[in-house]
């Protein structure tokens, strides 16, 4: 994990980290509604809003140092035996067969995808994501969806914090230099409170329906997406199976399985 952390992405993890404390230092030091529960000895929101973060902090670095899931042999968990007794085992007349990649030579379970910037393929790849300089695939979708809600709860309070310690004066150049710093954080925050809340609204459609960003912005080019129907989708299940299946159930899933059986049932 310490190897990882100077990778190429520690720059990103060190400005993300940054910004994130002098936005809060700012809150606490302003005349917000932080600063003022402190001074009458009510610690309670004080404590909650820093716990907040540090926990918005926590997940990020979790999520950017975590395995999205790299394909690193050409074994399938979960499925006993070689990729020939497994692709015995699935009709190739429904399923089409498993590629081998271009770049790792590695043979690609379904739903899965190479990642230039990563050097590795990744199960269920959804996208890669700059911001956590790593990829959100099959391991660390849900932990991507559930810190983009800790981290919105925490912008959207922050908001909050900021209009609270904004504070008139008579003049407009007195008024930028007394709330200047104030202002900053809060153009900062409401532009990632905005990029946030947007992207994990299409996260949570996705899943509701079993479809990764991969899958969704480049379904003609991918070989078991691209002869379906515009709108059918063979790994969705019904909203509440697949929302319950993608946070609750914690398993390398078979999807070549899932594939075959959705056709079959289809037919």
């Amino acid at each position: 994990m310490v190897q990882n952390m100077f990778r190429t992405g520690f720059l990103v993890r060190a400005t993300h980290t940054l910004l994130t404390w002098v936005i809060t230092l700012v809150l606490f030091l302003h005349n917000t509604d932080l600063r003022k529960c402190e001074e009458r000895g009510e610690l309670l929101l004080p404590i909650l809003f820093f716990l907040l973060v540090v926990l918005s902090v926590l997940l990020y670095f979790a999520v950017s140092l975590m395995d999205p899931g790299f394909v690193l042999t050409d074994t399938v968990k979960g499925v006993q035996g070689s990729h020939e007794e497994m692709e015995s085992m699935i009709p190739q007349t429904s399923t089409p067969r498993l590629r081998r990649c271009g770049y790792c030579l590695l043979q690609q379970p379904m739903r899965a995808k190479h990642c230039q910037t990563c050097k590795h393929c990744v199960r269920r790849f959804d996208h890669h994501c700059p911001w956590i300089e790593n990829c959100v695939g099959e391991r660390n979708h849900r932990w991507f969806i559930v810190y983009l809600m800790v981290q919105l709860l925490a912008l959207l309070w922050a908001l909050h914090i900021a209009l609270s310690g904004i504070s008139p004066s008579v003049t407009w150049e007195l008024w930028f230099r007394v709330n200047g710093f104030l202002l900053a954080a809060f153009g900062v925050v409401g532009v990632f409170s905005v990029v946030v809340g947007l992207l994990l609204g299409c996260h949570l459609y996705l899943v509701s329906i079993n479809c990764t960003t991969w899958e969704f912005m480049s379904r003609h080019r991918i070989s078991y997406l691209k002869n379906c129907e515009s709108e059918e989708n063979p790994f969705d299940r019904g909203i509440f199976c697949n929302l319950w299946d993608f946070f609750c159930i914690c398993r390398t899933v078979v999807w070549e399985k899932m594939y075959h059986r959705t056709t079959t049932n289809s037919v």
